[in-house]
């Protein structure tokens, strides 16, 4: 059972969250994930990649950390009906639960690309430029790793997403120094500084950055 907030900002940010809901097939992969100990976004993270997804028509995305699916169901909502998904994991258990996921919900085998493997190792295969959406939801140090991988992925105008951008509430405490907090506070830095993108920091979930690609 979900706590019940505490403050005016609390009641507002739980709103939020709350305005986007699941369908079964959401809910169940969601289940599937909690089983496993896979992380799964939140309703409010899911609707966002969907929405943007929608919004650049896109046809080509690939996903860092499949999951159990639950972000590529997302994500596959809001793409064209002729898009394809490609998501690396590195734990073939997660890819294999998402497939069930992908085949409940009616998107056929040609419609998502599975590849198990470290992303650093299977995202220098892509192609460059190839790419209208990236999404980013792996191991949080590498996350500048992949910020300069999705760059050279996406085509002008396509969009790079991270998940966990203000990282259960630590990013913004500039007392919290562990690896993965200092590492998303200076990949917030850095996508902030680069004149190639137009960022965009939403407080949905743990926390969603965003930036489209104006320049090559």
């Amino acid at each position: 059972m979900a706590e019940t907030p505490t403050s005016p900002l609390e009641a507002t940010l739980a709103y939020a969250e709350e305005f986007h809901t699941e369908d079964e097939i959401l809910w169940t992969a969601r289940q599937r994930a909690s089983e496993v100990g896979a992380h799964a976004v939140q309703p409010g993270t899911g609707a966002a990649l969907c929405f943007l997804a929608t919004a650049i028509n896109a046809r080509a995305v690939v996903e860092i950390g499949t999951g159990c699916g639950v972000s590529g169901l997302w994500l596959l909502r809001g793409m064209r009906q002729d898009g394809t998904l490609t998501s690396v994991d590195a734990e073939p258990e997660y890819q294999r639960l998402a497939r069930q996921g992908f085949t409940q919900a009616g998107f056929s085998g040609g419609r998502t690309r599975l590849i198990a493997g470290r992303a650093l190792d299977v995202l220098p295969r892509l192609s460059d430029g190839g790419y209208d959406l990236v999404f980013c939801d792996g191991a949080k140090h590498e996350y500048a790793d992949y910020l300069a991988e999705s760059i050279r992925l996406l085509r002008v105008g396509g969009i790079v997403v991270f998940d966990g951008a203000l990282w259960q509430h630590r990013v913004a405490d500039l007392t919290q120094r562990d690896p993965d907090t200092v590492a998303i506070r200076e990949l917030g830095k850095l996508v902030r500084d680069d004149e190639r993108l137009r960022p965009l920091m939403i407080p949905l979930g743990e926390g969603v950055l965003a930036a489209i690609k104006i320049s090559g």
